[in-house]
C-alpha cells in the first residue's frame, strides 16, 4: 500500500510541475522616463555623487555616530517593524507548508456497557474499541493557489523588510535631527547670552554718562529695556535645548534622565565641509523604502488574483490512511489486520459567482496597489525636489542674513563711538543696538535652518538603512 502511496505522490508532484498558475503573472510596474534624469533643484552646495549610507558620519561627530547606533538597536518604533517583519515571515513559511504533505495520528477509545436486550450470545456485556492511524493528504497544485499564495506571501515580506527600512530612515534623520536641535540651541543661547551681554556694556556706558549728566536716564531706561528683552530669548532657547535632548532620549531607547551626558556636550552646529552626494531620480526609486514597500505590495495583490482565480478550477487532493481497531491496547499492536484506503478527492465549487466576486475583488486591489505605488513615486520625487529647493534657499537666506550681520555690526560699532563723542542721540545708539542685536539672532537661527534642511535632504534620499551602525554606543 506505501508503495503505491508513494507512486501516486510522484505522479502528483509531476502534475504540479506542470501545472499552470493562474492569474497574471507578475511584471514589475514602469516609472516615468524622466524620474531617472539629474534632480531639478541643484545648487553648489550638491553634488551628483552617489549619497552615502551611513550618511550622517559626514558630520564627522562620533557621539553622533554612536547615537544612531543605540537608536537603531533600541527605539521602539524599529523594535515594531522587526517584529511586524518577523511576523510576515512566519506567515510565508506557514503558506510554503502547504506545499508539503499533511500527516495526522488520530487514536480514539469507546467503552461500550450492553444490556441484557442488546447483548449477542457471545458478545461480552461490557467492552473496549481502541482505534488509531494515520492520515496523509498533499494537495495536487494543478491550478497555481498554493504557489500564488507563496508568492503573495513572498510579497508582504518583502514590504515588511522595506517598511522596516522606512522606519530606520525616519529613526535615523529624527535623531540626528534632535541632536543637531539640540546643537543649535546651544549655539543660539551662547548668541543670545552675548547679546545681553554686549548690551549690558552699552547699559553701563550709558549709566556712566547719566552719572555725569551727559545724557538723561530715560536713555538708560531704554537700553535696559532692550537687554531685558533680549534676555527673556535665553529661557525660550534653554528650553527648545531641552526637549531637544529629551526627545534624542527617547529616540535612543532612553528615559530622559539615562541619556548620557556627552550627548548634550555638542556646544556648535552640525555643519557639513563638503556638497551633500545626492545621485539621480533612478538612484533615489531604487533606494527609497516607501517605493520599494509600494511595489512589493503590488506583487502581492498580483498574486492573489491568482489565488481567487484557483477557486474557479477542481482542487484536487491526494490522500491516504492505515489504522487498525482492536477491542484493547493488547491487541492494538498486535500485527492483526490493517484498515486503509487511497485515493485521489475532488473538490469543485460549481456556484462561481462567488469565487469570480473574489477574483473583481483582487484585481480592484491590485488596481489600488497600482496606483498607490505610481504616488508613492511622485511623492518621493515631490519631497526630494522640495527638500533640494529648500535647502538651496537655505544658504542663500543665510548668506543674505549674514552680509546684513556684518553691516549691522558695522554700524553698532560707529554709533557707539559716535554717541561717546555725543555726535548722536540715544535713539539713534538704540535702534542700531536692536538691528544687530535682531540680525545676530536671525544668523544664528538661520544655521539651525540649513542644519535641518541638510536632513530634510537626507531623509528625503532615503538613505541610511543599508547598516546597522558600527560605531560604539554613546556613553
Amino acid at each position: 500500500m506505501l508503495m503505491h502511496f508513494t507512486k501516486l505522490m510522484v505522479a502528483a508532484s509531476a502534475l504540479t510541475l506542470a501545472a499552470c498558475a493562474t492569474g497574471p503573472d507578475y511584471a514589475g510596474p514602469a516609472t516615468p522616463t524622466t524620474a531617472a534624469a539629474p534632480f531639478v533643484s541643484t545648487s553648489p552646495a550638491v553634488s551628483t555623487a552617489a549619497p552615502a549610507e551611513d550618511w550622517w558620519r559626514l558630520y564627522q561627530d562620533p557621539v553622533l555616530d554612536g547615537l544612531i547606533t543605540d537608536a537603531l538597536a533600541a527605539n521602539t518604533d524599529v523594535r515594531v517593524a522587526v517584529a511586524r517583519l518577523a511576523r510576515a515571515r512566519a506567515a510565508l513559511r506557514e503558506v510554503r507548508n502547504d506545499r508539503l504533505p499533511q500527516a495526522n495520528v488520530g487514536a480514539s477509545a469507546t467503552y461500550n456497557r450492553f444490556s441484557q436486550v442488546q447483548r449477542a450470545p457471545g458478545i461480552d456485556s461490557e467492552s473496549w474499541l481502541i482505534d488509531g492511524g494515520l492520515d496523509v493528504s498533499y494537495e495536487v497544485d494543478l491550478f497555481g493557489r498554493v504557489s500564488r499564495n507563496v508568492e503573495a506571501a513572498r510579497g508582504d515580506v518583502g514590504a515588511a523588510e522595506a517598511d522596516a527600512d522606512a522606519v530606520r530612515v525616519s529613526v535615523v534623520a529624527e535623531t540626528t535631527r534632535a541632536y543637531a536641535d539640540a546643537a543649535s540651541a546651544a549655539e543660539r543661547l551662547a548668541v543670545a547670552e552675548r547679546i545681553v551681554a554686549l548690551l549690558d556694556q552699552s547699559l553701563r556706558v550709558t549709566e556712566r554718562r547719566v552719572a555725569v549728566g551727559m545724557t538723561t536716564p530715560l536713555d538708560a531706561t531704554r537700553i535696559a529695556a532692550l537687554r531685558d528683552q533680549r534676555r527673556a530669548d535665553v529661557p525660550t532657547i534653554a528650553a527648545e535645548r531641552q526637549a531637544a535632548l529629551f526627545r534624542l532620549a527617547t529616540l535612543t531607547g532612553r528615559a530622559p534622565q539615562e541619556l548620557p551626558p556627552i550627548a548634550a556636550q555638542r556646544d556648535r552646529m552640525l555643519r557639513l565641509d563638503r556638497p551633500i552626494p545626492v545621485g539621480d531620480g533612478a538612484g533615489l526609486l531604487a533606494r527609497r523604502p516607501d517605493v520599494r514597500a509600494a511595489e512589493r505590495r503590488l506583487a502581492a495583490a498580483t498574486a492573489r488574483i491568482g489565488v481567487a482565480a484557483a477557486d474557479l478550477y477542481p482542487r484536487i487532493t491526494l490522500g491516504g490512511s492505515i489504522g487498525q481497531t482492536s477491542t484493547g491496547l493488547g491487541n492494538l499492536f498486535g500485527g492483526g489486520p490493517l484498515n486503509w484506503l487511497i485515493g485521489p478527492l475532488l473538490n469543485w465549487n460549481l456556484n462561481q459567482g462567488r469565487a469570480r466576486a473574489r477574483i473583481a475583488e483582487a484585481e480592484a486591489d491590485t488596481q489600488a496597489a497600482l496606483a498607490t505605488f505610481d504616488g508613492t513615486v511622485l511623492t518621493a520625487l515631490e519631497e526630494t525636489e522640495t527638500a533640494l529647493s529648500n535647502y538651496k534657499q537655505a544658504i542663500e537666506r543665510r548668506a543674505a542674513l549674514g552680509q546684513a550681520r556684518e553691516a549691522a555690526e558695522r554700524a553698532a560699532r560707529i554709533t557707539r563711538a559716535q554717541r561717546r563723542e555725543g555726535q548722536i542721540d540715544s535713539l539713534s545708539q538704540l535702534d542700531t543696538e536692536r538691528t544687530f542685536a535682531d540680525a545676530e539672532a536671525a544668523l544664528a537661527l538661520a544655521d539651525a535652518q540649513i542644519a535641518r534642511a541638510q536632513i530634510d535632504v537626507f531623509r528625503a534620499l532615503g538613505g541610511g538603512w543599508q547598516t546597522g551602525g558600527t560605531a560604539a554606543p554613546a556613553g
